[in-house]
């Protein structure tokens, strides 16, 4: 097992945006670094590690699992293919960070989890956002100065325009707004309110493409309160929650992509009270990285594991087939 001192070789499967403009560069201003990359394009990968100063590039993502030089695999290829390539990363023997969602329901979310629990390897799913200073902030008030939390509304909707063979608007690759983006304020209102017992939700296809581009849902709990989510690609960038309670509130804007070049705020309201608390610049998803690493080296479990990502699976399944069937549908 390696120690919180022995820096992680990552390699990464694809040459996904994010890779390239987020976590790349998180994993670079850690202590930790890339060794290589993959892509089924030879030229592409060799191009992008060029670009990255990554030192090894490889024309297939079976090539770099062979790399005996990483200890780490960094999985942002699209929504269907996380599950089978987390699962060969496993059984590879790496340990693997793979963007949200994990899987395209939460049976092979468990699948891929007992996997990698099966190989002995650190699963973590890639909601950064849980890492942010100001998330931890919340979740503290949430916990200590709000009396009796009843609803929350979530939301994380951008314009998907000009793009129209984007993965995120193909159905083979499970695609969707609610997949790509809804997974945010789904997991947002779990953290907060706890897991609820039936969801019900509307969506739009506006693009003709078998995809949701707009969906809505509600989420019900047996004590009677109840969460609100939306996403969609079909309006301007909108990303905000508010948690409601019998005392008070709190509202956040920008909240799950935060800049990690400027402050970000919360704003509230407590018996009363009413603050603003404002938060350094701060990178959430080198945060994630540090955790995954840490998480590595002590041999616990993430705060966004495996279990934690079937569980969120649950509740995106039911709003998935509330969307397509009508009606509300129990939470399993």
């Amino acid at each position: 097992m390696s120690t919180r001192d022995d820096p992680l070789t990552f390699g990464v499967l694809s040459t996904a945006g994010i890779a390239r403009d987020a976590v790349i560069p998180a994993i670079a201003a850690s202590d930790h670094a890339v060794g290589a990359v993959a892509s089924r394009d030879p030229d592409r990968a060799a191009a992008f590690a060029e670009a990255q100063s990554i030192p090894r590039n490889y024309g297939s993502y079976e090539a770099l699992l062979d790399d005996g030089g990483l200890d780490a695999v960094y999985v942002p290829l699209p929504n269907g293919l996380h599950a089978e390539w987390t699962t060969r990363a496993a059984d590879a023997g790496f340990h693997v960070l793979c963007e949200k969602p994990l899987a395209v329901d939460a049976a092979e979310a468990r699948e891929v989890t007992e996997r990698c629990e099966d190989r002995g390897v650190t699963l973590m799913e890639g909601f950064m956002y849980r890492y942010h200073p100001r998330t931890e902030r919340v979740l503290e008030l949430v916990e200590r100065e709000l009396d009796d939390v009843r609803t929350v509304t979530s939301t994380f909707r951008f314009p998907l325009y000009g793009r129209p063979d984007d993965v995120r608007l193909d159905p083979a690759l499970a695609g969707g707004s609610l997949m790509d983006v809804g997974c945010y304020p789904v997991s947002l209102a779990r953290t907060v309110l706890g897991e609820p017992e039936r969801a019900y939700a509307h969506a739009s296809d506006t693009r003709d493409a078998g995809v949701d581009t707009e969906l809505a849902g509600v989420l019900e709990y047996a004590d009677g309160r109840s969460a609100r989510v939306a996403s969609g690609f079909d309006t301007q960038l909108v990303q905000r929650y508010r948690i409601d309670a019998t005392n008070g509130w709190i509202e956040v804007e920008r909240a799950f992509d935060a800049p990690a070049d400027e402050p970000v705020e919360l704003t509230y309201e407590v018996d009363g009270r009413r603050g603003v608390e404002t938060f350094d610049p701060v990178d959430q998803y080198r945060l994630q990285v540090e955790h995954f690493a840490d998480r590595i080296a002590d041999g616990t479990a993430p705060l966004t594991d495996g279990a934690e990502a079937i569980a969120n699976m649950r509740v995106v399944d039911a709003l998935a087939e509330s969307a397509a069937e009508g009606g509300a549908v129990d939470v399993s």
